[in-house]
């Protein structure tokens, strides 16, 4: 399929996730960049495809608009089941979308992007003030992921097993958004490596920021 559409931006970490689903699943896309530091999300043009003017949003084959990056990946994993970014069995399922929704739920809404510019222009808070509210809300949360992946049997390479999906791609946008900020992530061995067992592999290490064609 080529006539998949992705509207992002190289350093939105929700982007980044999508990007990795995708060549995951060896779909390929057009790339279409929209700079949210420019504003080029609330582009009447792009405000047309996704009216919400949040990236990633897809646009499959057949002109469906899917916005909301978890809900563009299962929609990936049941039009495209090889290979499964889920597993197969409920608790497993569950696991993962536990573990996924703890950085995508807990973590990102309060540390993207146009919440940390309203931190800036509404209450004054400069760089460092703006960089230790990212940390804080980080640590808040992978302080228990990294308990909760350490004392399960079923963390093993990846975050579910031995064959990364969507947990392991919410954990690796993060921690490229993580170091950013200076986070320091020593506190959290089986996270860093499981991060690095990611990049190991093609499919994360061709999604990552640096790698895309409106990287600066």
């Amino acid at each position: 399929m080529t006539d998949i559409v992705l509207h992002n931006y190289f350093r939105s970490s929700t982007s980044y996730r999508v990007r990795i689903a995708l060549n995951m699943k060896g779909l390929d896309y057009t790339y279409v960049a929209h700079h949210l530091r420019h504003g080029g999300n609330r582009a009447p043009e792009y405000l047309a495809v996704n009216p919400q003017g949040l990236v990633p949003a897809l646009v499959w084959s057949d002109g469906t608009m899917i916005a909301q990056s978890l809900a563009i990946i299962e929609f990936l994993d049941e039009m495209q089941p090889e290979p499964p970014l889920l597993p197969f069995d409920p608790h497993g399922r569950a696991r993962v979308r536990m573990l996924s929704q703890m950085i995508a739920c807990d973590i990102h809404p309060v540390n993207n992007l146009r919440v940390l510019n309203t931190l800036r222009s509404r209450y004054g808070a400069d760089d460092a003030e703006i960089a230790s509210w990212f940390r804080h809300w980080v640590n808040e949360t992978f302080e228990p992921l990294e308990k909760m992946l350490s004392e399960s049997p079923q963390t093993r390479t990846f975050c579910h097993g031995d064959t990364p999906g969507m947990a392991d791609i919410c954990l690796v946008a993060q921690v490229a958004n993580n170091a950013r900020f200076n986070v320091d992530m020593s506190a959290y061995p089986t996270i860093a490596r499981i991060r690095d067992a990611c990049m190991a592999l093609p499919a994360f290490e061709e999604a990552a920021p640096a790698h895309q064609p409106d990287a600066e």
